[in-house]
C-alpha cells in the first residue's frame, strides 16, 4: 500500500469515526499513519546518508530518523520495514561514525530479520557491509566470503548499480590479498557492469580500484 492509500484510508476512517460514530476504527488509521510516518523517516534518512557520501558532514538528523523508522516499524510488526531501517541505523555507526562494535547489534537484527522475512536486497546490503567490518579486521577470507554473498543476491534481484559497486570492492579485497590478475578481472567486469547499468559514479571507484593497481 502507498503512503497516499494510507493516508486516504485514514481520512475515510476519520469521516467514519465522526459521521457514523465508528471509533473503533481510529486505531486502524493510526497505525496506517504510522505507517506512512516509518516510510517518511526511512526515506528522509536516506536522502540525508547520501548527501553526507557528498559532502562528507554528517546531519544529526539522520540516525533519529533511522531510530524512529526502526521503532515504528517495529511497532507495527512489519519486520522487511525493520530490518531496512537498522540496516542503515548500522550503516551511519560505521560508514558515518567509525564505529564498527556500535554498528554490530543494528546489523545482526537486520541479518536476521531480513533473512526471515526472504528480502533479498536488504540482506545484500548488510552483507556488504559486514564485509567492511571483517576487511577493517583484517580477515580477508571472511570479508571476501560476505561480499561475494552479497554480489550474488544482487545479481538474483537484478541489481546492477549494486553487482558493479561490489565487484569493486572484491577487487580491493583482492589487491590486498595479493591477487592481481582476479583484481584486474574483477574492476574490469566491474567498469563493463556500471557502464551498462548507467552507474556513473560508480565509475569514479573503477578508476580508482585501476590506480590501486597500478601503484
Amino acid at each position: 500500500m502507498t503512503a497516499e492509500d494510507r493516508i486516504a484510508r485514514a481520512h475515510a476512517h476519520y469521516e467514519r469515526a465522526v459521521f457514523a460514530g465508528e471509533t473503533g476504527v481510529l486505531t486502524e488509521a493510526e497505525r496506517d499513519l504510522d505507517g506512512v510516518e516509518a516510510d517518511l523517516a526511512l526515506a528522509r534518512g536516506r536522502i540525508l546518508h547520501a548527501r553526507f557520501l557528498d559532502g562528507r558532514v554528517e546531519d544529526p538528523r539522520e540516525l533519529p530518523l533511522f531510530e524512529r523508522a526502526v521503532e515504528l516499524y517495529r511497532q507495527l510488526g512489519d519486520a522487511r520495514g525493520e530490518a531496512e531501517a537498522l540496516f542503515w541505523v548500522g550503516c551511519v555507526h560505521q560508514v558515518i561514525r567509525q564505529d564498527e562494535k556500535a554498528a554490530a547489534p543494528a546489523y545482526a537484527r537486520a541479518h536476521q530479520l531480513a533473512t526471515g522475512v526472504g528480502d533479498r536486497l536488504t540482506l545484500s546490503y548488510v552483507l556488504r557491509h559486514l564485509a567492511f567490518t571483517e576487511q577493517a579486521a583484517g580477515r580477508l577470507d571472511a570479508a571476501r566470503q560476505r561480499m561475494e554473498e552479497s554480489t550474488q543476491l544482487r545479481r538474483e534481484v537484478g541489481f546492477q548499480p549494486g553487482v558493479a559497486a561490489n565487484l569493486v570492492g572484491l577487487a580491493f579485497l583482492a589487491i590486498g590479498d595479493g591477487r592481481r590478475d582476479d583484481a584486474r578481472a574483477l574492476v574490469e567486469e566491474a567498469a563493463a557492469t556500471a557502464e551498462a547499468s548507467g552507474a556513473s559514479g560508480i565509475l569514479r571507484w573503477v578508476e580508482e580500484a585501476r590506480q590501486a593497481l597500478s601503484e
